[in-house]
């Protein structure tokens, strides 16, 4: 049976995270029967992070540090975070993508867990949860499907259910979305119909997720090669690249941010 390491499940994330932000960034170019194979890959990458952000959580020295870092390299990526995602999935309007990348979500996501720690009454922490992180999570990417997974990753305490359950749980929610859209019940469904094939990626996009539960069978929960930095800069390195060919292209419409 095929093994695998931290190391090389960080990659499949930072792959599967460039093919779908190309099927975005680079629409008009990416041949339409290449589009929904590509977006499934994208589907690997929060359910694979929010295990090793879960994992980060209960290993760091220094939680400050840590949340720090993944801040820092939040800002960074943001305006280009913007460029390639917001312009050309927004249909010319960049506040129709959630504008705060996959670092503030990680950013909250280990806040929520501190926040579960230190609070004894579990009650009151699910009612601010519902209240006030899954509001604000609608600015975030993966919304309050990512930090949930966080939050599962941290909270199920038997090893295989942890691996499995939050892909699972990501896999039903998008495709769910997807369906919502279709039928025009999703709340957000305005932002998404200049788009048709919306539904169908989004459920493309849970299949991709689910996929990651048989990833995990075959973790073997081996670090492989020190990775520490690896995702903080390929992820603002990813985003210069594609807004600078898609620019280059004319794919990417500065006018609608009013350069």
């Amino acid at each position: 049976m095929l093994k695998l390491n931290a190391y090389q499940l960080k990659w499949i994330a930072i792959i599967g995270m460039f093919c779908s932000h190309m099927v975005i960034a680079w629409w008009h170019i990416v041949p339409e029967w290449l589009r929904f194979p590509l977006y499934f890959t994208g589907g690997f990458t929060f359910p694979i992070m929010a295990y090793f952000v879960a994992e980060g959580y209960k290993h760091t020295s220094n939680l400050k540090r840590y949340m720090l870092r993944v801040l820092v390299v939040g800002l960074i990526a943001l305006p280009f975070h913007i460029i390639v995602l917001g312009v050309p999935f927004g249909a010319g309007n960049p506040m129709f993508y959630p504008w705060l990348n996959i670092m503030f979500s990680i950013f909250v996501s280990l806040f929520v867990l501190w926040v579960y720690d230190k609070m004894k009454h579990r009650a009151v922490f699910w009612l601010l949860y519902i209240i006030i992180v899954v509001p604000l999570s609608l600015l975030l990417e993966w919304y309050f499907i990512g930090i949930t997974m966080v939050l599962m990753c941290h909270i199920i305490r038997n090893e295989n259910a942890r691996r499995i359950v939050p892909p699972i749980f990501a896999g039903v929610s998008m495709a769910a979305i997807g369906f919502m859209t279709s039928v025009g019940v999703y709340g957000y469904a305005d932002f998404f119909l200049f788009r048709p094939e919306f539904p169908a990626l989004q459920a493309t996009l849970g299949l991709g997720c689910i996929s990651v539960a048989v990833m995990f069978m075959c973790y073997n929960g081996e670090r492989g090669r020190k990775s520490k930095w690896l995702f903080y800069v390929f992820y603002p390195v990813h985003f210069i690249v594609l807004a600078a060919v898609g620019l280059a292209l004319g794919l990417i419409d500065l006018s609608v941010l009013g350069f």
